[in-house]
């Protein structure tokens, strides 16, 4: 006679921990030795055609205070819209746009890409959607990382019209999305990142 199958008790997720900087990004933390460069550290690796930017993200958490352990996926088309298709062993490991990146937040919570601005992607309803990065966020506290997007503020027609932008029924908490544009020799778009409370950005559940 067989024996009852057990029912098993699912596993409780875990956080974290204080250990992000260390597992995902070493160097930053002066371990050296474990791989030579930091993974997406780098996403331009020689000439590339488009508007050349820097991403510049501000993690905040519920209380008000820089979040300074947390770690910050991004992935975006490039200036045509197209995504960087899937590698092959005889392809080329240092593409000039990866099309994806990864940062550590800082003692102050910041964290800094130098990319290009994405072009236009279909979206579910097969209309253009506005530029955006898709950002993964993890840190102490969170149990799954934190999905959500960026939106560019100099591209307002485009974001009226973006399928994700519209799901949103507040149109106020639209703006936690949208990174406002700050002028230099290479443009900065800014964004703050807040965890939770007021301001508490839109994430998705993916």
């Amino acid at each position: 006679m067989l024996h009852p199958t057990p029912i098993l008790k699912e596993t409780p997720s875990q956080t974290a921990g204080p250990y992000v900087h260390i597992g995902m990004t070493p160097n930053f933390c002066d371990i050296t030795g474990v791989i030579d460069t930091d993974l997406g550290k780098t996403m331009l690796n020689g000439a590339i055609e488009g508007e050349r930017i820097d991403i510049v993200l501000r993690l905040i958490d519920g209380a008000g205070v820089p979040l300074s352990d947390g770690v910050v996926e991004i992935w975006q088309a490039d200036a045509s819209g197209n995504f960087l298709g899937p590698t092959t062993p005889d392809s080329n490991s240092a593409p000039a746009f990866t099309g994806w990146g990864r940062q550590p937040a800082n003692e102050t919570g910041e964290l800094r890409f130098e990319t290009i601005k994405p072009g236009r992607v279909p979206g579910p309803d097969g209309k253009l959607m506005a530029p955006h990065v898709a950002l993964w966020i993890v840190a102490r506290g969170i149990n799954i990382g934190l999905q959500t997007r960026l939106y560019f503020a100099d591209e307002v027609e485009a974001n009226t019209g973006d399928f994700v932008l519209n799901k949103i029924m507040d149109k106020r908490r639209r703006e936690t999305l949208i990174a406002r544009r700050e002028d230099g020799p290479v443009p900065r778009y800014v964004l703050d990142i807040h965890l939770q409370g007021e301001k508490e950005t839109v994430f998705f559940d993916m």
